[in-house]
């Protein structure tokens, strides 16, 4: 038997999960919607990273309502590179992660140039809500731009890599890098053309990746392998995807993490409803990670147990049974 049923049964009973399920079996019951301002804006969520003591990117400034604007020139004169970043953004839109800037001209990570001008309209879009959840009113968050670790430097185009990790009940369940391409202009988004690359939660060694949708071995710019990669610092990695259960609440959570070359991992962001693509990546589904965290939640009690839990059971060879 073919057609969309046969693929459907398939699916299911690999466990992936799609969209409607994550929502009514995990973000519904999981995720208070009360929580959800802590996620969906960055000044909150860095906010309470810092309370919490969670490392993040540093933030230079905030640019809250459009006659601040014009002084944004002196505000960006202090820092040679920069990112900015909507607070209430999603999927990678109205970020620009300028690289260099000399007097007012800026040059972004994907190889182009704003004036100064330029560059002032764009954040004034920014306030006026285009990036945002809902089309709200926003703000513009000036940053720390991250020099990512030289480990992924072969498999990345320009902008720099992070580390996207699945969590429920504060178990790290399933990992992907997501790799900046020509196609994404150096962001690390799938929606925007990066690629994801599978990792093997027991060792935090890379496996093949998702770009577009299609399993692929080699980056498509650089060309070379995106497997067998080790994510330095892995178990630290393991550890702030655990504790992000106690930090906003949230039941099931996306974590971005990037790894800077000086400072180490920085919590980027987190989601309340992280994308279903890193099945592909992983070519692993979903649910059946889950499920296994649902039926021993009562045996995991600490980070460590939580950690040890996600190392043993969802190892790249392993089934997640």
């Amino acid at each position: 038997m073919n057609g969309p049923f046969h693929t459907a049964e398939r699916l299911r009973r690999n466990g992936v999960m799609g969209i409607n399920q994550r929502n009514g079996d995990y973000t519904l019951i999981y995720n208070s919607r009360a929580r959800y301002p802590l996620v969906d804006d960055k000044i909150l969520t860095k906010e309470l990273a810092a309370r919490a003591g969670v490392a993040v990117p540093e933030l230079y400034g905030v640019v809250e309502i459009q006659r601040e604007v014009r002084h944004l020139p002196q505000l960006l004169e202090r820092h040679r590179d920069f990112v900015v970043k909507p607070a209430r953004g999603s999927q990678g839109d109205g970020i620009i992660v300028v690289t260099w800037h000399s007097r007012a001209l800026y040059r972004v990570a994907d190889g182009s140039t704003l004036d100064e001008e330029e560059l002032c309209f764009h954040v004034s879009n920014v306030l006026s809500g285009i990036y945002s959840l809902g089309g709200q009113i926003d703000k513009a968050l000036i940053e720390y731009r991250v020099n990512f670790d030289p480990v992924f430097e072969a498999i990345t185009y320009r902008g720099v890599p992070d580390v996207r990790i699945i969590v429920l009940l504060g178990v790290p369940v399933m990992a992907m890098v997501r790799l900046p391409t020509r196609l994404s202009g150096g962001k690390a988004n799938l929606h925007q053309g990066a690629i994801g690359t599978g990792v093997d939660m027991a060792t935090g060694k890379t496996l093949n990746a998702v770009w577009r949708s299609a399993v692929v071995t080699e980056h498509p710019d650089t060309g070379n392998p995106v497997a067998g990669i080790q994510i330095p610092k892995w178990d630290t990695l393991l550890d702030m995807a655990a504790r992000s259960y106690e930090l906003t609440g949230l039941g099931y959570q996306g974590i971005d993490i990037v790894l800077d070359r000086d400072k180490g991992p920085l919590i980027l962001e987190l989601n309340a409803r992280p994308g279903l693509a890193i099945q592909i990546a992983n070519q692993a589904g979903l649910r059946t990670r889950l499920e296994a965290v649902t039926r021993h939640r009562a045996e995991l009690t600490t980070v460590a147990d939580r950690v040890a839990f996600a190392k043993r059971r969802f190892a790249a060879t392993g089934g997640g049974e």
